[in-house]
């Protein structure tokens, strides 16, 4: 078994082990904004039971059980990781975000009436992360990245805490939108489009929880500490 106590916090766990953030995907645990939460409290709340959860996670690491060991990107020099954020969640979101907005659309104004409310508020919460998100990696780009390569991050207190607040909103966001959806389980009568919105959004909140937590959890700390 991993040696890890019940104080050990989910964030120092995903961070030190990057593949037990699969195991804790599919517990639907917040390994992102929740990441400071003990592991235990977190089992005891959602009444799982703590060894099994780590013997999961141990199978997850195992060679012979997965893809190999995920690179440890808090041992990385930081525009090294910078450059992995905007490679692998920045630049695809410039394309997945307009996408599911379309689909959005789509299926408001085709199946909508079904049940007008929660297609209303589906495509009024989705719109209303697409927007944060967009503006909050401009910032990210434009301002707080530009800092941290420039060997600046411990002067970026006031520009990381205004990206940690608006994670946690789009944590909101994502948390509505899983409710909405019913844990994003397709309906029997959804056409494909609807499926494609319901499987890209599943995957939209999947990449977020990754790509929160890299910054949450491993740049900002680093980036503050010089």
């Amino acid at each position: 078994m991993i040696r890890i106590g019940t104080e050990t916090t989910v964030g120092e766990l995903a961070v030190e082990h990057p593949l037990a953030t699969r195991v804790f995907a599919r517990h639907g645990i917040d390994f992102c904004c929740g990441g400071g939460e003990p592991l235990g409290a977190v089992c005891v709340r959602r009444s799982l039971d703590i060894a099994a959860l780590l013997a999961e996670i141990e199978r997850e690491l195992a060679p012979a059980g997965g893809s190999g060991a995920a690179r440890r990107w808090d041992q990385a020099p930081l525009p090294d990781l910078i450059d992995h954020l905007l490679a692998t969640y920045h630049r695809p979101l410039d394309e997945e975000l307009p996408r599911l907005a379309q689909m959005a659309r789509k299926v408001h104004e085709v199946h909508g009436s079904k049940d007008p409310a929660l297609f209303a508020e589906l495509l009024a919460v989705y719109l209303g992360l697409k927007a944060e998100l967009d503006q909050h990696m401009m910032k990210e780009e434009q301002i707080l990245f530009p800092m941290i390569r420039a060997g600046q991050g411990a002067m970026a207190m006031g520009p990381i805490a205004v990206m940690e607040q608006e994670h946690v909103d789009a944590g909101s966001a994502l948390a509505r939108l899983r409710e909405l959806t019913g844990g994003y389980a397709v309906p029997e009568e959804a056409c494909n489009t609807w499926r494609a919105l319901w499987h890209g959004l599943e995957a939209l909140e999947r990449d977020l929880h990754e790509h929160i937590h890299l910054e949450n959890n491993v740049l900002f700390p680093r980036a503050l500490a010089g």
